[in-house]
């Protein structure tokens, strides 16, 4: 279809349900619940699916989120297999994915997969902080080791907390990443937790290692006013345009609910540098009563076979698994 036809009529994500529930499989490090983030990986005869899942540390208190994958056949219908060992280890004491890695975004090259990684780190004037980090593959995507301890993108004087949530793709001679960067916490009253909003931002690389990013630049506007936070780009090229999706959400009182909690958002762009905010062009609705009728997050959307897929999660973020729509 020519990029005109897409200008011309919207395009509607046609729901196929949730493919995949955590709780029905054994996975690593007593791993019981939350497929969060899917990122796929499309071989010749099956799909790989990456996600974060959670573990309760008890020395501590709290969760560790880990990397984990799923084998489904390419009619998304046959589970082949789950990684039953750790993909990638956590960080280091004291470094940026100390805590956890939440998410992972794959991407192959040649006999390679890159692993562009969001470390999590707890801090005590707020929970988290996070950076991002790089780890390569070099066994088809069973295991990943870093290239250093280090991040490869982190807070700087203009995105200042939170960098995350990489998305990294090749147009051209040129490593794209979009991710988000996050504004200075906030608390409305003492004896609430604190808040943060992030946007999505954008760098341009030639090796995928030494990035140049736009710094505090925001490339996707708002439509909840000043308060929105943005997560989780992804990005495909269909028939000469760039589509961007994320999921977007209200500030405060989102957790529980639903008229605040996230949405599925679009911007486009036909030249990677200015982005036009349409989120009803491509639009998916909640559910009625079902597993995502209260929160839409963390979209994946890839190409397979000729169609476009888009890998999401539901209600509470992602604990009961992860489902799939095809645009149509």
């Amino acid at each position: 279809m020519r990029a005109g036809g897409w200008r011309r009529r919207a395009m509607k994500w046609r729901k196929l349900g949730k493919i995949f529930d955590p709780t029905e499989f054994e996975l690593f490090n007593q791993c019981r619940e939350f497929a969060q983030a899917p990122q796929v990986i499309v071989f010749d005869d099956r799909l790989r699916i990456y996600f974060s899942t959670r573990s309760f540390d008890a020395s501590s208190g709290n969760y560790l989120s880990h990397i984990a994958f799923v084998d489904m056949r390419k009619d998304f219908r046959e589970v082949i297999a789950v990684s039953r060992n750790t993909v990638i280890e956590l960080g280091k004491a004291g470094c940026f994915d100390e805590h956890g890695i939440f998410p992972m975004n794959v991407l192959r090259r040649g006999d390679l997969i890159y692993g562009y990684t969001c470390g999590v780190n707890r801090r005590v004037s707020v929970p988290v902080d996070s950076a991002i980090g790089i780890a390569v593959s070099r066994d088809g995507g069973d295991t990943f080791r870093r290239l250093g301890d280090g991040p490869i993108l982190s807070p700087s004087l203009h995105e200042p907390c939170l960098v995350a949530d990489p998305f990294v793709q090749v147009f051209g001679d040129s490593f794209y990443m979009w991710y988000i960067f996050g504004t200075p916490w906030e608390k409305r009253a003492d004896d609430e937790p604190a808040e943060r909003i992030y946007r999505i931002g954008q760098a341009s690389s030639l090796d995928g290692i030494r990035w140049r990013r736009e710094s505090g630049r925001q490339i996707v506007a708002c439509r909840l006013g000043s308060d929105e936070c943005q997560a989780l780009p992804t990005v495909i090229q269909i028939s000469g345009r760039y589509h961007l999706f994320f999921c977007y959400r209200h500030r405060h009182d989102f957790r529980h609910n639903r008229n605040r909690s996230y949405r599925i958002g679009h911007a486009y762009s036909d030249d990677l540098l200015d982005w036009t905010r349409d989120d009803e062009q491509m639009s998916i609705a909640p559910s009625e009563n079902d597993w995502d009728s209260d929160m839409l997050c963390y979209p994946h959307v890839f190409a397979c076979d000729g169609r476009v897929y888009m890998l999401y999660n539901g209600n509470e973020f992602g604990r009961r698994g992860f489902g799939l729509a095809v645009l149509d």
